[in-house]
């Protein structure tokens, strides 16, 4: 046994770098508490409960195609916009970015800063267009 983990070092480093690679993309916005929502409940969200769709990604991301009425403040800005953001504090927040990871990280701070209801649209605009859900420019 001893002989085998040694030749097979690297072989094992892999597989279990990639495992946990693989769990932290499933579990890790759950750990990290950050709430998400798949395009259903986004709609949801926007429909029943008046959310704001706050877009975080670059202007020339969002003026290629974004999400109707929604709010753009890249991630780079946002701890410095966050007073833009003060009347939405006690609705809904959808969260949303290319493909669901920059705006995890807008969920993250925004939780932080008291933002209880900040939900992460999992998978992005990519998921949206997916959907075949529309996207204005």
């Amino acid at each position: 046994m001893l002989q085998y983990l040694q030749n097979n070092i690297w072989t094992i480093l892999i597989a279990l770098t990639s495992g946990a690679m693989l769990f932290w993309s499933f579990f890790g916005n759950r750990i990290r508490g950050i709430k998400e929502v798949d395009h259903i409940g986004a709609m949801q969200l926007m429909n029943h409960k008046n959310a704001l769709v706050l877009d975080v990604r670059e202007q020339g991301e969002y003026d290629g195609g974004h999400i109707l009425g929604s709010k753009l403040i890249p991630l780079g800005k946002l701890g410095a916009r966050l007073g833009e953001l003060e009347k939405y504090r006690e609705r809904p927040i959808v969260v949303v970015c290319r493909s669901g990871q920059r705006s995890a990280s807008a969920c993250a701070l925004l939780g932080k800063q008291g933002f209880s209801q900040a939900f992460n649209l999992n998978g992005g605009v990519i998921a949206w267009q997916k959907a075949s859900l529309p996207l204005e420019k």
